[in-house]
């Protein structure tokens, strides 16, 4: 299998240096490497060819974001980097999709049938300031009884929109007040690549 991780971390000298987002890339790769697959990485921080990016796509049968939450989504890179890529993939040159999926009979419907990548897989892993109880409350004040994946519906939308399909996502709650907590979260990652991902 042929896996390509992207890392969305991007620095903010002081507060936000990436070790956690780097860490959890690099169990990935380990995790993957050591069961015989090939491992592709892109650090959006470090500059990307978009062309190079789709081509990644196209060979690639999983691709995992790992990015921090901020401000209630991916850091404004990931947001450039999904532009640029998914442009260069698009209807142009027919890589990542066909068209959107609708026909002049009826453009109502099928809408995000068009994708190229169908038998491909994508998933999230993140880190949050937010608690693991913000997610799934009824009574949460700001999320109001959504989870995780409701949160990262503008992230997942371009990859179902290309055919992939979307696995549960893998997260790391509250950073920052339960330091302690983090370490039992590798093992926690390690189960859910196996259960998952393979």
């Amino acid at each position: 299998m042929n896996i390509l991780i992207i890392n969305a971390h991007l620095t903010y000298p002081g507060w936000s240096e990436g070790k956690l987002n780097n860490s959890l890339a690099e169990l990935a790769k380990t995790f993957f490497i050591e069961r015989g697959h090939t491992v592709t990485e892109t650090k959006i921080e470090r500059g990307y060819d978009p062309d190079t990016e789709v081509a990644k796509h196209a060979t690639t049968d999983l691709v995992i974001l790992q990015t921090p939450v901020n401000w209630f989504g991916a850091p404004w890179i990931y947001k450039k980097y999904v532009d640029e890529v998914f442009n260069a993939g698009g209807i142009g040159t027919k890589i990542l999709l066909e068209d959107d999926g609708r026909t002049r009979s009826d453009p109502t419907r099928q809408y995000g049938t068009g994708g190229k990548m169908q038998g491909k897989r994508f998933m999230v892993s993140a880190t949050w300031n937010a608690p693991h109880e913000a997610f799934d409350n009824p009574h949460g004040i700001l999320y109001g009884g959504k989870g995780t994946a409701d949160v990262f519906l503008n992230i997942t939308s371009s990859y179902k929109f290309c055919g992939y399909d979307v696995l549960p996502d893998f997260n790391v709650f509250d950073i920052f007040k339960k330091i302690e907590a983090i370490p039992a979260s590798f093992e926690d990652y390690k189960r859910h690549l196996e259960t998952h991902c393979l």
